[in-house]
């Protein structure tokens, strides 16, 4: 079912949302960025004249009470964005009084999902190998079911609109929608918004298609760098994992960050990309200091030269010229991870540059960009480029495992 075609009317609506938003020390949201992207989905439902029950995780409690956790902090956040006063429900597993009282047009907001351990669905306190383990877990599986039968019951219809979690199969996400039949569950507006930009990329792509994949390890993203060489043109690979691609050429790094034994690994990607046609970048130079630091001493070196006691923290301008091209000729563009330390202000340069190549990419171009992951999504909104790329994904994890092209459980639930 499309939640566009849906009429919400005389309806309880449970809505799974990511409100796992950033607070300060005394429980104030620094960050509604993720209670906004919920809105249009909670007020479609109660537009229509539906009852509205969201429920979301915050944090990791791991399956114990935490007050400095609890979504009551947020009631305030979630009634101002709502324009309706939100009720609170401060045991998610016991709401139904709550839950049944709830005309059209009202909200109920339930305590965190992730004070039950039943939630993840994963065995507390038992190590793993053990046989104690697989019968913990055989019972935690019975114990998850009944949560989510519990969540259910709440409701007449489920939406699922927590894309940041939609890569778990847990209660609130997955295991619900099995309660539901096919036409009393769907995808939110935020979810189907991020599937179809996933799509267009994996998909739908037009050519050349560019992937700019840095951050700091391989090992993180080696299956989405595996998945991408059968579908891109270009593969730039930048910030601290390119240091392993240099080093298994026989580079010197000198201090940089690597991963030795990802190194036969980076040099298969090579090949790989050799056989396949696709043209993989990587830094020429870079931008060195002599300690990790932003107040470090500076320099541009070549990359395979990097002396002893310094590493490399930025893409020089040099790499930066080359990944411009690229970029600027390109109509698909995917782009996940900082190729810089772009946490600190000397080094940021790097990063602040590709989210300008790819906002002129899609404004005068043409292209269709997907950026995500933390802190690419931070350099488009530092630089104020946000709107001028195709579509920025709210869910990094989600995201890279549906990008190595893995079922996504929260997706799967719902559309089979």
């Amino acid at each position: 079912m499309k939640i566009e075609q849906f009429n919400f009317a005389g309806k309880k609506a449970i809505v799974r949302v990511d409100f796992n938003v950033p607070l300060d020390e005394n429980g104030n949201v620094t960050d509604d960025t993720r209670i906004r992207g919920a809105l249009p989905t909670l007020k479609k439902v109660l537009a229509d004249g539906g009852a509205l029950i969201m429920m979301s995780h915050m944090g990791k409690p791991k399956g114990k009470v935490k007050p400095e956790l609890s979504l009551g902090q947020i009631v305030k956040n979630v009634s101002a964005a709502l324009g309706v006063d939100v009720k609170f429900a401060p045991d998610c597993g016991k709401a139904d009084e709550a839950a049944a009282a709830l005309k059209p047009g009202e909200a109920l907001l339930l305590e965190n999902l992730r004070f039950y351990p039943e939630e993840e669905g994963k065995p507390v306190g038992v190590e793993k190998g053990t046989p104690e383990y697989d019968e913990a877990k055989k019972e935690m599986k019975a114990r998850q079911k009944e949560f989510a039968k519990k969540l259910a019951s709440y409701a007449d219809v489920y939406v699922n609109d927590a894309f940041g979690t939609a890569h778990r199969k847990h209660a609130s996400t997955a295991v619900i929608a099995d309660y539901f039949d096919a036409d009393s569950k769907m995808l939110g507006f935020l979810m189907e918004k991020e599937v179809t930009a996933i799509n267009n990329v994996l998909k739908n792509a037009q050519h050349p298609f560019t992937a700019i994949i840095g951050g700091s390890k391989v090992s993180s993203k080696l299956g989405v760098i595996k998945n991408l060489l059968d579908k891109v043109d270009n593969l730039i690979i930048g910030g601290g994992m390119g240091y392993t691609f240099i080093k298994a050429q026989g580079g010197h790094i000198g201090e940089s960050l690597h991963e030795d034994d990802l190194m036969p690994e980076a040099l298969n990607v090579i090949a790989e990309a050799k056989a396949k046609g696709v043209n993989l970048s990587l830094s020429v130079a870079t931008v060195a200091a002599d300690s990790f630091s932003n107040d470090a001493n500076r320099k541009t070196v070549d990359i395979y030269n990097i002396p002893d006691g310094w590493e490399g923290m930025d893409a020089s301008e040099e790499s930066l010229a080359n990944w411009k091209k690229i970029i600027l000729a390109s109509k698909t563009i995917l782009w996940n991870g900082p190729v810089g330390v772009f946490e600190m202000e000397n080094f940021a340069h790097g990063t602040g540059e590709i989210a300008k190549y790819v906002a002129e990419a899609t404004q005068e171009n043409g292209a269709f960009s997907l950026v995500g992951g933390g802190d690419s999504v931070a350099a488009v909104n530092k630089f104020g480029l946000a709107d001028k790329v195709s579509y920025v994904s709210t869910g990094g994890g989600a995201m890279l495992e549906a990008i190595e092209g893995k079922v996504l459980p929260g997706v799967a639930a719902i559309e089979g």
